[in-house]
């Protein structure tokens, strides 16, 4: 098996980074991997002692579609953060200052509109992952298993609904279900197999669009009797991993 893709998320919701190459550390998730999110206004986080909660709390795509249209890179050396609206509209601020993640956060909510609740806050809490999951963990999905269920649906169904951190090739459809609780060899890293990872209504928004024009959920559930694509994994020791390196189930 080879590593097809590797992505990052900098921000909870907003838009894929890909990345040649980058260095896992153990028990961490990939580096600036979810690391800012918007709150919302009346969610229950205290960055002061960060815990868990559930996703409903902040900007995501299963509750905010429309958010599929902006586009956003983050630049970790000056912290720099730029988010493109469809209509023109470019915020461009500092988002490791207190000062810029404000700027950005009243971006965003005046995006939002009607979605927006309370006055939304831009975290960045240095040692926590705003994940859709407990705990700091990769995700990965097999093409394979991709292509059965586009066969099964009669339709492409894009990369990005499903937000991967790595994307393999070179399994059999749904191997990796049989993985859980096995170690992965990937380049020069190792991890252990967690979960599968079930799918939600955030698959429903195209990309490309922001429309919400498939049921992906649905459409598991029918052909192959489970809501599931793609495995969470813990790092267990620490390691470079790059694009084209191999992926050994141990």
């Amino acid at each position: 098996m080879l590593i097809d893709r590797i992505y990052r998320y900098p921000v909870k919701g907003l838009t894929a980074e890909a990345l040649e190459e980058v260095r896992l550390e153990a028990g961490q998730a990939l580096p600036w991997d979810r690391a800012f999110a918007l709150a919302q206004g009346n969610a229950p986080f205290d960055p002061a002692a960060p815990a868990w909660i559930s996703k409903r709390h902040f900007m995501c795509l299963m509750a905010n579609a429309r958010i599929a249209a902006l586009r956003s890179s983050f630049n970790d050396r000056s912290g720099v953060m730029t988010v493109l609206a469809p209509y023109g509209a470019l915020l461009e601020a500092n988002a490791l200052s207190v000062a810029g993640r404000a700027e950005i956060a009243a971006w965003l909510a005046s995006f939002l509109g009607d979605e927006a609740r309370g006055t939304p806050v831009l975290h960045l809490t240095p040692g926590h992952v705003f994940g859709d999951m407990r705990g700091k963990v990769i995700s990965l999905i097999n093409q394979a298993s991709l292509a059965a269920l586009e066969t099964a649906a009669g339709a492409r169904r894009h990369k990005r609904r499903f937000r991967a951190n790595i994307w393999f090739s070179g399994a059999p459809a749904w191997a990796e279900h049989g993985w859980l609780g096995r170690e992965l060899l990937i380049g020069g890293a190792r991890l252990r197999v967690t979960h599968r990872i079930p799918r939600c209504a955030a698959t429903e928004v195209n990309p490309i669009t922001a429309e919400r024009d498939a049921d992906p959920v649905a459409e598991l559930r029918a052909a192959f009797g489970h809501v599931d694509l793609g495995v969470y994994a813990e790092v267990v020791e620490g390691g470079r991993i790059a694009m084209g390196e191999a992926i050994e189930v141990m």
